[in-house]
Order: structure tokens, then sequence, then C-alpha cells
């Protein structure tokens, strides 16, 4: 798809009927050739110095298939740092790859609008027994039935060995060769847009894995002054930045153009370092909603950090980067200690009603308050930003893989206590991630996971994710994050039957999807449009929103007892059309009203809510 007249012109680019043409940033080397292991031209051709560091060749004969190193002065030979595939690992050949040989089946396909998003979060790896975006495929029709829209996969670009979370990623634009390649990853995204999914794809711009990065050899990708916890961070604002720059900025618009991807996550914004006037991230942004207008699709860019920081989402002209939405881990915290009575970690700062209020009402709970974990003050303020700018989860990789013991909510929590974690994110005016398996309460763990071949970083992730564990309970040794047995045990298996409790859970999760479709007021994010009311001393939140259409009525109880709350309705008719108390899904039986009666303009009426309850009404003629 080059609409947009955007080409990769870097690594192998493969010319109509005039073989294929290379192109590598090495300002590090005097000389640059390329050394070709395959094909009808083996053997190496001597590459031509442009400006600014770069060298370039066109070789004829060679194509589709063909492997390939690059050979800098008379140092080893090394894989492309803008290799499309590495076929057999982060150590050996690149290999060229012909974009236009796939032939896409997506019928016109434009995305979806932002506040549609309902996100399915899954690891490639991890989501089947085969661990392949071909075996991915044939579980689409089942996350479609479930009510998803858009898939978000964990990050797929070469990482060491063949299991791994994707963060240790060294070839940002080469598709896993253990998942299927950039040729099965292109059927999956072409088999999404078709059952009309979305497909989000997770980025790492701000760090390079530690082995098999051979970049620092060619250029300089990696920053002097700063440092992440993963290792060097990316250069991105000092002396020869530019060219890595626009490396990135040019990654996520292949994913774009040559995957069709209809968004990024891009991870950990706040370990991005840049203090030229214009942002990296506004830059990207910037490329994004210029692609978006010319190519006539939507597609969106979402923040990941944990800074509270709005500046991500605020629109430019006002002083912001222009993101289209970020992830919310407040809103998790919130609801994860409520839930849990968890205190350690970072959840020393949470776990009082009040802040799932807030969260409800602002999004963050941080808005400059003192944190007690990071002993500081701590966030910004996000009033005024609407709902669909926010993404909101009760679990995600992050918050499950790095728990001792890689444990889910359904490993300890109650049958009610997950039906309301499911109320609470599906039913918030954000939009609502879930994590695969959470949908039917699978009780594997997803641990942290990784397949190294240095001894020396084996041990050093060994130990450093031993100190990081900060929350969760573990009977015995953490798992050793590079066996292949905790790989394993991180696996699901949707091709199972649902029975009992699981089968509950799983229908409950499609009832709140369905009315989060199908109920006008659940899809309005517009905050002047939204009420949000606490009840402290009954641990009740409650939160009506207005649509043109009708409205909704949601209230969540965060007490063990039985509670009344008098709330306060505008005059019309309040039909209960959710009750997580029922029989339906195994619960003590409804005390809540079918229909809440309201006769004036104030009208109090009183309801009566059950411990850890999920209520939902639908209003009709209100103020008629």
């Amino acid at each position: 798809m080059t609409s947009a007249g955007w080409q990769l012109d870097l690594g192998a680019k493969v010319l109509k009927n005039q073989g294929t043409r290379f192109r590598v940033w090495a300002p590090k080397a005097k000389t640059a050739s390329v050394l070709m292991l395959s094909g009808k031209a083996p053997g190496a051709s001597v590459m031509q110095p442009e400006e600014f560091g770069y060298f370039s060749v066109t070789i004829p004969g060679v194509g589709d298939g063909d492997r390939y190193l690059y050979k800098l002065d008379d140092r080893p030979a090394r894989p492309d740092p803008a290799s499309r595939f590495q076929p057999e690992g982060v150590h050996e050949a690149s290999q060229v790859v012909d974009p236009d040989s796939f032939n896409w089946q997506e019928d016109g396909w434009t995305g979806i609008p932002l506040e549609q998003f309902r996100i399915y979060e899954l690891h490639v790896g991890a989501f089947s027994k085969e661990g392949t975006f071909q075996a991915a495929i044939g579980f689409l029709d089942y996350l479609v039935e479930l009510g998803i829209t858009a898939v978000e996969l964990m990050p797929v670009s070469q990482c060491p060995g063949n299991r791994n979370w994707g963060y240790d990623g060294v070839y940002p634009f080469a598709p896993q060769h253990s998942y299927g390649g950039p040729g099965g990853m292109k059927q999956f995204v072409d088999a999404c847009h078709r059952k009309g999914l979305a497909v989000i794809l997770d980025v790492v711009y701000n760090h390079f894995g530690p082995e098999g990065c051979y970049q620092g050899e060619f250029g300089h990708y990696i920053a002097d002054k700063y440092h992440t916890p993963w290792g060097g961070a990316i250069n991105f604002d000092g002396p020869d930045s530019d060219p890595v720059t626009e490396y990135f900025l040019n990654n996520a618009l292949y994913w774009f153009h040559e995957f069709h991807v209809d968004a990024l996550r891009l991870d950990a914004v706040d370990w991005i370092f840049d203090q030229t006037p214009k942002h990296f991230l506004q830059r990207l942004a910037e490329e994004v909603h210029c692609l978006r207008e010319k190519m006539g699709r939507c597609v969106y860019l979402f923040a990941e950090n944990d800074t509270n920081d709005a500046r991500l989402i605020t629109p430019p002209e006002i002083g912001g980067y222009g993101i289209d939405s970020q992830w919310c881990d407040n809103f998790h915290h919130a609801l994860r200690t409520l839930l849990t009575g968890e205190t350690t970690g970072y959840y020393e700062d949470f776990g009082q009603f009040s802040q799932m209020v807030k969260a409800y009402s602002e999004a963050f709970v941080y808005t400059g308050q003192y944190s007690r974990f990071r002993r500081r003050r701590h966030g910004g303020s996000a009033q005024g930003r609407p709902g669909s700018q926010f993404v909101v989860f009760s679990q995600n990789h992050d918050q499950i893989g790095n728990r001792r013991c890689g444990d889910r909510l359904s490993a300890n929590q109650s049958l009610e206590k997950l039906l309301l974690a499911a109320g609470v994110v599906i039913l918030s005016p954000y939009l609502p991630l879930l994590f695969m398996g959470e949908e039917y309460g699978e009780r594997a763990p997803f641990h942290y996971f990784v397949h190294l071949s240095d001894p020396a970083l084996i041990e050093a992730v060994r130990k450093g994710k031993y100190e990081e564990h900060a929350s969760g309970i573990c009977e015995g040794e953490i798992p050793d994050p590079s066996a292949e047995a905790t790989f394993w045990e991180s696996k699901i298996d949707l091709s199972a039957k649902r029975e009992a409790e699981q089968a509950v859970i799983l229908e409950f999760y499609r009832q709140l999807l369905a009315l989060r479709r199908t109920l006008p007021a659940l899809q309005v994010f517009q905050r002047e449009r939204i009420e949000v009311i606490g009840f402290p001393r009954q641990k009740v939140l409650a939160i009506r929103r207005q649509a043109e259409a009708g409205a909704s009525l949601c209230l969540f109880s965060f007490s063990n007892i039985k509670e009344e709350v008098a709330l306060s309705l505008p005059r019309g008719d309040w039909e209960k059309l959710l009750d997580s108390s029922s029989q339906q899904w195994q619960g003590t039986g409804e005390v809540a009203p079918g229909r809440l009666a309201a006769t004036d303009p104030a009208g109090e009426c009183a309801v009566v809510i059950n411990p850890y309850n999920v209520l939902v009404y639908a209003g009709s003629n209100i103020g008629g």
C-alpha cells in the first residue's frame, strides 16, 4: 500500500527488473559492502558512500528470499539493522523481502473509529499451542463473537531465541521468525481486517535488547547521556541523532504501510529522551496524522507511560504531542487494590475508594499529590480530555507478568470480584482492554520469559527479575525466566470447552461487551455528559451517562456487605439490564429493583445493592 507515496529507503529494497538496492547508515565505518550468501549474485559488492554516513549499492539479480550480511571495514559481517526478516535469528543473515509479493484480501478496509476500540491483548507465542500467527488466525472468530474490535499484539520484532516477551527486540523491522516472519504477520493482519478487527502493534522505541544488538557497530544509535532500566537509551537528541530519529519514524510508517496495522502502542514513552524543540513523539504523531489524511484510514498512536502526563494526548496547538490515546495504570492500581487489599510496591499509593471514584472522573488518580512510593509529587491533571483518550484494564501483560508468580486475578479472587472487575473496566467511559484468557478466568500464570544464549545475560535477567518483583505471593522460588517450562506454563488453550465458573465468566464478558456495543449511552465519552457519584460510606460507585437516544446508569459495589444508596435521577423510565447477583451468574440472588422510579426532576430513589455487585440500568424518556 503506497497511496501516500512512502517507501522504506533503508535495508534491502527490491527494484522491479533491476535487482535489489541496499542502503545502510554506517558512519562508524570507512568502507561497507554487501555480502550475498545466496541467489544469483553470491559474493561481496562494494557500497558507495553517501552524505551523513550512508552507503548504498544496487545488485542485479538479487530478489525476494536472498540472504545477505553487511561487512564494515575489516570487521565481522553483521545482519542489516533495517532487516525485514531474520529467518535464523538475531546473529545470522538477513533475508530480502519484496513487500509487493503479498496479495492483500482485506477488501477496502479503512479501520474503525477510536471510540469503538475494545481491545484484546495477546502474546503470539503464548496465545496458542503452536505459538504462530497462523495458529492465532484460527481464533479470530472467537474474538469477534466475544465482542472484541481490536487485537493488540505484544512486540513481534525479532528477539534472541524462540520465546520472549518482545521487549528485547533488536531488529525493529523484522517480525519474529518463530511466529511466522513477515509473511505470517501479513496473513494475520489481513485475516483480522476481513473479520472486522483492527490490529494494534506494540513497538519499543526506548531501547534495544541486550543480545544481537549490532546497531552500535554501524552508527550512533545509543545515547551517551541517558540510560533506561533495560539498557542504553536511544539517541534522539545527541550528535548524529537525525538518522536515528528517521530510522524510528520510518519504522512506524513501515508497519502502517507494509503491514497495514491500524495503531501502534508505544512502549514506556517516559523513557524516550529528546530535548530538541520538537520531541520525537510529536514528530511521530504529525507523521501518523498526515498518513491518516492521505490514506483515508483510521490509524492511531497509543502511548504507554506511568508519569500521568496529559501532554502526550493534548493537541500540539495547546502545547501537547498530539498522541491519540494512552494507557492508564492509575485506573488499574485503584481497581486492583480495592479488590485484593494489596499494598506492596507501587500499590502502597492506592487502596482508597475515593481513588476509584477519581479514576472514573478524571482517569489519573495522582494529579500532583505526594506519592509515598516515589517519595515526591506525581502526575498532572487530565481534566478536559475525553474518555476515548485513555485505555483501562484490570489485567495486562505487565500487571500480571511482573508479579512474583505471574498470577492472574482469577488465581485468588472470588467469582463475584472477577465479575465486578470486568464490569468496572468494560462499562467505563474509557477504552477497555482485556488480557488473553481473562475473559473466562484463565488460571494459568503469565510469567516473564526469555530465550537468551549468553549465560551472563541469563543470570543478570534472573537476578534483575527477582529484585524487581515487588508484588504477588509466590510459594517457593520465582520461576526461572530462561526455562522453557516457564514459557509453556504461560500458554493458554482457547480450544478447551468452558464449563462451570469459566463458562459463567465468559458469558458475562460477552454480555458486557454487547451492552457496550448496543447501548448508546455506553458510547458516550464527553465529560460534560457523564456524572460520577461516589458513596464513600457504602463503597458504591455510580455513573450516569447521557446520550441523544437515552441514558445509562451503572452501579458498582466494592463493599463486602449489602448496602443501600439514595440516587437522584432525572424523571424517566429506568430498566435493569444486568445484575451480577442473579442466579444466572451464580450470584446470591437479586435485591435491586427491576425498575427505578424517579417521578420528579430531582426525585430520589433507593437502590439496594449486594456485595461486589454490578448493576446496569437503561434510561428512556428522560426528562419527558
